[in-house]
């Protein structure tokens, strides 16, 4: 049997990183960090990931067409005060989380996967039988 006070703490991190993701998403999407870099490259928040404690979230991020990379995760570290003040802002927590930032590689993991199983001899074993 599952510990409710455990399933319960789950919930709560999961719904406070969506709405960290959230908060993120709408001040990335406004323009309001005043940085060239992030101006231009629009990036999307793909997730956010927060401690048990809510004290840090790890933020995945990819900008738009996965250009420039290292220079946006450069620009989001170099106004992460910013970032956290802003989330803490509007986020009501206990807490204002540390934000870390990552590069989603989701997109390139799933990309990848895509490509072995479109092999032709993947897919001759696909349609085996």
């Amino acid at each position: 049997m599952a510990d409710p006070k455990g399933v319960e703490r789950s919930v709560r991190t999961l719904r406070v990183g969506e709405a960290v993701r959230h908060a993120l998403s709408d001040i990335l999407q406004r323009g309001d960090v005043h940085d060239d870099v992030l101006a231009a490259h629009p990036t999307s928040v793909t997730e956010v990931r927060m401690s048990p404690d809510l004290r840090h979230a790890t933020v995945f991020v990819k900008p738009l067409l996965g250009q420039n990379e290292e220079a946006v995760l450069k620009a989001l570290r170099t106004n992460t005060a910013y970032l956290q003040s802003e989330v803490a802002r509007r986020v009501n927590g206990k807490y204002a989380a540390k934000l870390k930032f990552l590069s989603d590689e989701s997109f390139d993991e799933g990309s990848h996967i895509a490509a072995v199983l479109r092999r032709p001899e993947v897919a001759r074993d696909l349609d085996g039988d």
